[in-house]
């Protein structure tokens, strides 16, 4: 399969699913077979704000309690719950979920970026994005009462690490 430089997009006369089978139909990838290698995933995202928000939240007087705080333990559960979540994602015990929150108070904005790590037979790169997602979500919830504007964007994957296809990261995707 070859991709499509610089995107990691395949090109679209090699593109092949693997969450759909001959038929078309939906199905579970068989991961039964594949080795199992300590599997790694980072994956960002950000919240944009008006600057009186983030000054709420990094000042803890925000009125439901410790906004970061709060988003970590759900990035964490989230990681831990993903299969609950997307359908066909495979259940993964998680050895590790770090979660880190990064202030730039000249664009009113929070990264969040959470790393998912396991020893198995498939990726946690479904984790890591959920993770992101979910703390994200969190920090609107618990701001939107003052601040319904609120911008979540970027999600992406950084890296991911293990497995048959090895390494990958944003960085060197963009350079390929």
């Amino acid at each position: 399969m070859r991709t499509t430089k610089g995107t990691g997009l395949t090109d679209e006369s090699d593109a092949k699913l693997s969450h759909f089978d001959a038929h078309g139909q939906a199905h579970m990838v068989d991961v039964g077979n594949k080795s199992a290698t300590r599997r790694i995933a980072v994956a960002e995202g950000q919240i944009r704000m008006h600057a009186d928000t983030l000054a709420l939240i990094e000042s803890g007087s925000a009125k439901k309690g410790d906004v970061l705080g709060i988003a970590r333990i759900a990035a964490i559960m989230a990681a831990k719950r993903t299969a609950d979540l997307i359908p066909l994602c495979h259940p993964i015990a998680l050895t590790h979920v770090s979660v880190e929150f990064g202030i730039d108070i000249e664009k009113a904005t929070i990264t969040c970026i959470v790393k998912a790590e396991t020893f198995g037979n498939t990726g946690v790169e479904m984790e890591a994005l959920t993770g992101v997602q979910i703390a994200l979500l969190t920090i609107y919830d618990m701001c939107k009462a003052v601040d319904r504007g609120m911008v979540i964007a970027n999600v992406r994957l950084l890296e991911k690490q293990g497995g048959k296809s090895g390494n990958w990261s944003a960085a060197s995707a963009i350079t390929e």
